[in-house]
């Protein structure tokens, strides 16, 4: 349980200092996303196009962001885990792992991965960097020190980053993937519930990229894709649990944070209310993932669908329009009711928040 706590302690240190920025750019994005479907903006708009570069641009910088913080909270040099992280979202690489091309380094295969938006890699990647600045700051000379330091450091790090921390992750995922198709296969209703379970927990961890293939290959060859609707409930436990802190919460910060992340989530952004509420509450995140999977297993059982990829909100309905949708909409309510009542039974320690 100790660990645990370090790992939760770890993780909310490193996400607390970019809350704010975090929450700004969901709820512009959710914004974005809801003009878009009312018909106020044009995604071809140059103000679209302008804004959403706001909004997206921090998601796909993401890894830049967390190398500043982490390198604060793992005591790494910050400099160094920035350039560290720019590597992992550079164009070039960027671009040609999307197209699904490997590269070679010293004869070992670099598998395609996906860094921007990406968390756990990073992270990782900096507590390495903390380590291997140790003898490098006690046997390099002062006076050559400043610029051969790092160096050393980026040149031993960034491949085993590229080659074991990133793969790691898209292994997880790809095998989570296979599980699904299996459980599915087996009984929708238990999907429903174990993805609605440990759909943000997923997300928290990057694994949530695993399944991005699966859906598509669903949405090409039938039209409509099962995985996503069980997300649905799991989104909006996370809501709920956020607005339940909100009510109970004494600290005013804290009562701002939940009630943003709260919106945020409704619109369908989660991670302002996992780093920034329930996960450094715990409590709360419990509630959130058993209300995720109440609701999954009440969507299991309605063959609800999506008919193009957009994780579930409250302003992406139009997308699971068909089968199933009135359940797939109440299970989604449900979600955010149990949510609230959970957390309100759960409580948590506002001392927790930091």
């Amino acid at each position: 349980m100790e660990a645990f706590n370090r790992v939760i302690d770890t993780i909310s240190g490193i996400f607390l200092p970019i809350i704010n920025v975090l929450m700004a750019a969901a709820l512009l994005k959710g914004v974005l996303l809801l003009s878009v479907n009312m018909g106020w903006m044009n995604e071809t708009s140059g103000v679209y196009t302008i804004l959403f570069a706001i909004s997206d641009g921090f998601f796909h910088f993401l890894p830049i962001f967390l190398a500043y913080t982490a390198s604060r909270k793992l005591k790494a040099d910050t400099v160094t885990s920035m350039l560290l992280a720019a590597a992992l979202v550079y164009p070039d690489i960027t671009n040609m792992f999307s197209q699904g091309k490997s590269l070679d380094f010293l004869g070992m295969t670099v598998n395609p991965v996906s860094y921007p938006s990406s968390v756990i890699p990073i992270i990782l990647a900096v507590g390495v960097l903390h380590y291997v600045e140790i003898p490098l700051e006690k046997f390099i000379p002062g006076t050559i020190k400043g610029f051969l330091k790092p160096m050393i450091a980026v040149v031993i790090v960034t491949p085993i980053t590229f080659l074991v921390f990133g793969p790691l992750g898209a292994l997880v995922g790809s095998g989570l993937s296979s599980a699904y198709s299996a459980i599915y296969d087996f009984s929708p209703i238990a999907a429903g519930a174990i993805f609605g379970l440990i759909w943000q927990p997923m997300v928290v961890f990057g694994f949530q990229w695993g399944m991005v293939p699966v859906i598509i290959e669903h949405i090409n060859t039938l039209g409509v894709d099962s995985f996503l609707p069980l997300l649905g409930p799991a989104v909006m436990g996370q809501a709920g649990a956020a607005m339940a802190v909100t009510i109970l919460a004494k600290n005013k910060r804290l009562k701002t944070v939940a009630l943003s992340s709260s919106i945020t989530a409704i619109l369908g952004v989660t991670e302002p209310v996992l780093y920034g509420v329930t996960i450094p509450l715990k409590r709360p995140m419990v509630a959130a993932c058993i209300a995720g999977a109440i609701g999954g297993a009440v969507v299991g059982t309605s063959n609800a669908g999506a008919v193009a990829f957009a994780y579930p909100s409250m302003i992406s309905l139009v997308v699971y329009l068909g089968e199933g949708f009135w359940t797939f909409f109440f299970a989604m309510i449900a979600s955010f009711f149990i949510g609230i009542l959970l957390t309100l039974l759960f409580k948590f320690n506002e001392a927790d928040f930091g």
